[in-house]
């Protein structure tokens, strides 16, 4: 009776006793399992923070790129080396571009091929990481399962070199073989949600840097007669006394009224 007592704070089963029947397979199985779980927790937190740092951009530029007199001093008022700033330089060099060529193209298709690119470019760096979630996600549980395998292998080995097939001496090796599975699962699940969650907002985001990128396009090929209406400037074409809602449409008839007027 001594000896049972004496051993009976511990748990002849779980984890580590799973662990050590299934030897050194089961511990690198584990140990893999451990650094894809570590690596997607990663990738799901740096993206994360980089999608939000992009959509707290897209706010500062609506409220201060377009009240700015022209495209360079906007571009100042953007964050250096974010996604919009890097768009508008993108943009100035290929206005740039297009007046030095030798065989001169459509200025429109210049500067939607260049805009494109630099669209395509912030597209892929925000991509960059999913892949391993997408990997994760699909091949965690085959890893666990491939610990569970050779965990059961291990323990009906022993159970038939000792000669019991009692359900007490099978049903506690078996179980903790199915650890690894479980295991496999815990790691997949959050991959699969978090490639799922950061693709839907990745697409957010470039949908918003397409608007951008189409607002800039009309801004530079009108000679800023064509932008959008920010809150700030509705709210002061309110106060002003001009309607409410005005467009790029509604200015560039304003510059119209003014050319007829200098006529007249």
């Amino acid at each position: 009776m001594a000896a049972p007592a004496a051993g009976g704070g511990e748990n002849p089963y779980g984890l580590l006793a799973a662990l050590e029947q299934g030897g050194i397979i089961a511990y690198a199985t584990f140990g893999i399992l451990v650094i894809m779980s570590a690596a997607s927790w990663y990738i799901m937190f740096v993206k994360l923070f980089e999608q939000q740092k992009i959509l707290n951009q897209g706010k500062r530029a609506r409220t201060t790129f377009w009240q700015s007199a022209n495209l360079r001093e906007g571009a100042s008022k953007l964050e250096k080396n974010s996604a919009y700033r890097q768009i508008v330089d993108d943009g100035l060099v290929a206005q740039e571009q297009h007046n030095k060529l030798t065989d001169p193209i459509d200025q429109h298709d210049w500067m939607l091929g260049s805009l494109a690119r630099s669209q395509g470019a912030i597209a892929s760096r925000l991509s960059t990481g999913l892949a391993l979630l997408a990997t994760v996600g699909s091949t965690a549980p085959f890893v666990g399962l491939f610990g569970t395998v050779i965990g059961i292998y291990r323990a009906l080995i022993k159970i038939g070199a000792a000669g019991q097939a009692s359900i007490d001496a099978v049903a506690g090796p078996v179980g903790e073989a199915l650890i690894m599975t479980a295991l496999g699962l815990a790691v997949a699940v959050p991959a699969v949600m978090g490639y799922n969650w950061l693709m839907r907002r990745n697409k957010a985001v470039m949908e918003e840097l397409a608007r951008f990128t189409n607002d800039l396009h009309g801004y530079m090929m009108s000679n800023g007669a064509v932008k959008p209406v920010t809150a700030a400037a509705r709210t002061g074409g309110a106060t002003t006394g001009a309607p409410a809602g005005t467009t790029a449409t509604g200015s560039a008839t304003g510059t119209t009224s003014n050319t007829t007027a200098k006529k007249l």
